[in-house]
C-alpha cells in the first residue's frame, strides 16, 4: 500500500458522511450542491452551485457521488444553453468513484461512474486534453489530445481499478494533527 497523504486537520472540514472539504476551496451556493459521501474537495477548487436556473424554489445544481476526488484548482460549473433567446443553466451530475485532476475545468451535464479525468483538462479524460462541447465519450474509452479524440478502448477491469484507486486515495488521506 502507498504511504499516507497527510493534510492539516485545521484546513479541512469533515462532514458526518465523511466528506472532506478544504477551507481554501470556494463553494458558491452550497445549498444547491450535494456531496454523496467520502468525497474530497481540495484547496483552491471552485464549485459553482450558485449558477442555477432562474425561478423560485430550491434546485440541485451540482451533485457529486461517493468517493469523488476534486483536485487542487479545479473549477466545476454547470453547463448552460441559450434556447429561443432564454439563457439557462442545467444540473451537473457526477457519478461515484470519479477523480478530477488538478487545474481542470469541468462543465458537463453528466459524468458517469468510475471516471478518471486528468490534470489541466477542459471537460476531459486525459492530461492536457480538451473535449469539444456535446461530445459523448463512450464507456471504457480513452480520449486524448486537443481537441480530444478517441485514443483506445480500455480493459473491462477499468471500473474495478478506478474504484480501488479512489477508495485507496480516500483511506490514505489522513490528518497530520490527530
Amino acid at each position: 500500500m502507498e504511504p499516507p497523504i497527510y493534510y492539516s486537520k485545521a484546513e479541512f472540514i469533515e462532514t458526518d458522511t465523511g466528506n472532506k472539504v478544504s477551507r481554501r476551496a470556494t463553494i458558491a451556493g452550497p445549498q444547491n450542491i450535494i456531496l454523496g459521501g467520502k468525497t474530497i474537495i481540495s484547496s483552491g477548487a471552485i464549485i459553482r452551485g450558485d449558477l442555477r436556473r432562474t425561478g423560485p424554489g430550491h434546485a440541485v445544481v451540482i451533485s457529486l457521488g461517493r468517493y469523488c476526488l476534486v483536485g487542487e484548482g479545479c473549477v466545476m460549473r454547470p453547463p448552460y444553453k441559450t434556447y429561443r433567446g432564454n439563457f439557462n443553466y442545467y444540473p451537473m451530475k457526477v457519478g461515484d468513484h470519479v477523480h478530477i485532476g488538478a487545474n481542470t475545468i469541468v462543465e458537463a451535464a453528466q459524468i458517469g461512474n468510475h471516471v478518471e479525468i486528468g490534470k489541466n483538462c477542459v471537460i476531459v479524460y486525459r492530461d492536457n486534453t480538451i473535449i469539444p462541447p456535446n461530445t459523448v465519450v463512450p464507456a471504457l474509452s480513452l480520449f486524448a489530445g486537443s481537441p480530444g479524440r478517441f485514443s483506445e478502448d480500455l480493459p473491462e477491469s477499468t471500473q474495478e481499478m478506478v474504484e480501488a484507486q479512489t477508495k485507496q486515495y480516500y483511506t490514505r488521506f489522513q490528518p497530520l494533527d490527530r
